[in-house]
């Protein structure tokens, strides 16, 4: 049986290492769990990040944990936590190696599962020129032939949105659209055609997007592509321990609930970065780290 932590974080990515440093500054025995599968790693640069613009997120992740190593009660491992229950008024946690520790808190921080459409082409190219945040990789397609693939609510808000980065954006329903008159004049109005054909596969050209494919074989030259994607818990553990989630939303489905504090539902399980929003990006996940951190310091003063 390990030592008791002050606090297992689970997950290293952007909201996880944060959290860690502030408890780490705060001399609490923290112990990060870190499956090493951020969802961002495909990209090749963060965009928006203030110091880091452009920087591969994996270069931030291994500089954070570099920064961790300053902390002596800190400490970083590699691993998968796959259960845990509460347990003499803290938690036991078991990882996927047969390991098992124990914590007064549990930080849930381990990001969100994407589920992009199920197209051709579309994997090799995602993070890149195709992409699901216009704000994150928006600059790096600016002024270049673009496309929206969704349908629905959400599609009309992508590619209006999206025209602030080119004056030529097509949306891509991939089949009759549902798109209401209202929906129609916004985008006409944003200068935003809207093409029902079915969409069969992506072309590439040098790593970047060439051109969408139709069913009836036509194809259209574009050279970048916002996706709409849905946002799942990565594994069955934030439901193993109890918590409760938000109402489905139109990005994430599966959001973990928590209050202005970051406490969940369940005493002494906190949460933090995309585990539990619905606009994910990395500053954000950074600041919700920090925040839910001073949140937990402050929940042990209260139990003193």
């Amino acid at each position: 049986m390990d030592k008791l932590w002050d606090c297992v974080i689970i997950g290293g990515g952007a909201a996880g290492l944060s959290a860690a440093l502030v408890l780490g500054r705060a001399r609490r025995r923290t112990l990060v769990v870190d499956a090493g599968a951020q969802s961002n790693l495909a990209a090749t640069g963060i965009g928006g990040l203030l110091g880091f613009d452009g920087v591969p997120p994996g270069q931030l992740y291994a500089q954070g944990r570099s920064q961790l190593a300053a902390y002596p009660s800190v400490e970083v491992r590699d691993g998968e936590v796959v259960t845990g229950a509460a347990s003499d008024g803290g938690f036991t946690l078991e990882l996927a190696d047969g390991g098992v520790v124990q914590a007064r808190r549990v930080l849930l921080a381990m990001g969100m599962r994407y589920e992009a459409p199920s197209l051709p082409g579309l994997a090799e190219l995602w993070g890149r020129s195709v992409f699901h945040c216009p704000f994150c990789h928006g600059w790096e397609v600016r002024d270049r032939p673009l496309a929206v693939l969704a349908n629905g609510e959400r599609a009309t808000h992508m590619a209006t949105l999206l025209r602030g980065w080119s004056d030529d954006v097509v949306l891509l329903t991939g089949g009759p659209a549902e798109l209401t008159d209202t929906d129609r004049s916004r985008l006409a109005d944003a200068g935003a055609a809207v093409d029902e054909r079915a969409v069969s596969h992506l072309v590439s050209a040098g790593g970047e997007l060439a051109a969408v494919v139709f069913a009836d074989g036509t194809s259209l030259g574009r050279r970048g592509l916002l996706v709409a994607v849905t946002l799942h818990q990565r594994s069955a553990l934030a439901a193993k321990l109890g918590v409760s989630f938000a109402a489905p939303g139109p990005v994430s489905v599966e959001a973990i609930e928590i209050d202005a504090t970051h406490r969940t539902s369940v005493p002494g399980v906190f949460a933090a970065g995309d585990a539990c929003v619905q606009m994910p990006q990395v500053a954000a996940a950074i600041a919700a780290g920090s925040a839910a951190a001073a949140s937990i310091v402050a929940s042990f003063q209260e139990e003193r």
